[in-house]
């Protein structure tokens, strides 16, 4: 990237040609209907694997614009070596809370460490950051070659080094023989790699990627994902990724945070918040979820029983403060439904009807109205030969559907300490 600094080129954190103002408000990630959380709950690290888990902390960081809370009292630590991903409509605050781990924002309260040492007051050329756009930042005059290079050149290192670096990093993401081209004899998904091999050329502590592959068709983007993740796997380099695409964070992270109304709601690997959401918006958030709602009957243990319309009755897991009388909020998985043959056994069957299904190749969408008038979505496979009008039978566990209380998060509070839960 090129840093703009009293009109002259400054060594930028990845060679992109994007001019920045040092100082500069971006305000890309904000959104107008944000809600007050309450207090934060206290902080603590995230163990990793990798190496060192506290190789990034956020410390009690906060962004506000005017009046407008933009990142709220932000407490996270991230691993040497991490794949993380902040995920999050639009609006959420992780595209702000990326900026100014990139140095583009300054926190207006708390404290950004990076290796131990605070990056507060270092303006981002000194950061040693590799930085990933969504619309490249190419220079369309330069060749693939020189494009890479740049930010060596920028950073003095010796001409007779550059040359093997820059092969070096474009074999790695296979773009060696276009190494004379220019970016626009090049298509979308291998500019994006050029991109990427110019954010590492220069060995960076640390590399940000902001909606990288949102400007690509499906199917690449759904290539450069593998892509992406080899590749981490391979140098081990630290990678803090934003999107709101929810299967791109399932798909590459070893840890994704979930962003909401400038706070994280729940963080963790991709399959602890895939089975184990802990509020009713990520359920919702990450993948396909069913949602029925009804008002506690009784609890205990950890389950409570719900009551739905039409006098049907649910047994659920009770996520958060749901007490009798309550209203709440149930999330099912559609692959977590079942038809129930004859005599089968279960914790909630369910007679129902089928309104409908959509064909997927691999598999079906059912759709089935139950008595109480709600319609389930439900996975089945491919050879299914049941059409609209027929009577099924539905049955899931009591372990696969969990009940929030209504209109809230689980415990009633946003959760913005960084913590796997």
């Amino acid at each position: 990237m090129i840093w703009a600094k009293q009109d002259s080129v400054i060594p930028g954190s990845s060679g992109a040609s994007v001019a920045v103002q040092r100082g500069a408000n971006s305000r890309s990630d904000m959104g107008a209907d944000s809600r007050e959380p309450g207090a934060a709950m206290t902080r603590e690290p995230a163990a990793d694997s990798r190496g060192d888990a506290k190789f990034v902390e956020f410390i009690d960081v906060e962004k506000m614009y005017g009046a407008f809370h933009a990142v709220r009292r932000l407490n996270l630590s991230i691993g040497r070596g991490e794949f993380l991903t902040f995920l999050g409509p639009s609006g959420s605050g992780k595209t702000t809370t990326l900026n100014m781990l990139a140095g583009f924002e300054r926190p207006s309260q708390g404290t950004i460490t990076l290796d131990g040492k605070s990056v507060d007051r270092l303006p981002p050329y000194e950061r040693n950051i590799g930085m990933v756009f969504q619309n490249y930042a190419l220079f369309p005059h330069m060749s693939v070659a020189d494009n890479v290079a740049f930010p060596l050149s920028v950073r003095k290192i010796a001409k007779a080094e550059i040359a093997p670096r820059v092969a070096r990093a474009l074999d790695m993401v296979q773009l060696g023989r276009f190494k004379d081209r220019k970016p626009a004899q090049l298509s979308g998904g291998q500019q994006q790699r050029v991109a990427l091999a110019r954010a590492l050329v220069f060995q960076p502590t640390l590399v940000l990627m902001d909606e990288p592959l949102g400007a690509l068709d499906k199917k690449l983007r759904e290539h450069m994902q593998i892509e992406l993740k080899q590749i981490h796997e391979m140098l081990g380099v630290t990678i803090v990724y934003v999107t709101h695409d929810q299967s791109e964070a399932l798909t590459m992270s070893d840890r994704v945070a979930i962003f909401d109304s400038g706070s994280i709601v729940q963080i963790g690997t991709p399959d602890r918040l895939y089975n184990e959401p802990a509020t009713a918006f990520v359920a919702s958030f990450i993948g396909e979820n069913n949602a029925l709602d009804g008002v506690v009957e009784s609890v205990s243990n950890g389950r409570c029983v719900v009551a739905l319309p039409k006098g049907l009755k649910v047994a659920s897991l009770a996520i958060g403060d749901v007490c009798p009388g309550a209203p709440v909020h149930l999330t099912i998985r559609p692959e977590r439904i079942a038809l129930s043959p004859a005599g089968g056994l279960s914790d909630n069957r369910f007679q129902a009807t089928v309104d409908g299904r959509i064909y997927h190749g691999d598999h079906q969408r059912l759709l089935a109205r139950l008595a109480s008038g709600q319609v389930l979505t439900v996975k089945i496979g491919p050879e299914a030969t049941m059409a609209t009008g027929d009577a099924i039978e539905l049955c899931w566990p009591t372990s696969d559907c969990r009940a929030f209380p209504a209109g809230a998060v689980a415990d009633g509070k946003p959760s913005n300490t960084g913590r796997d839960s």
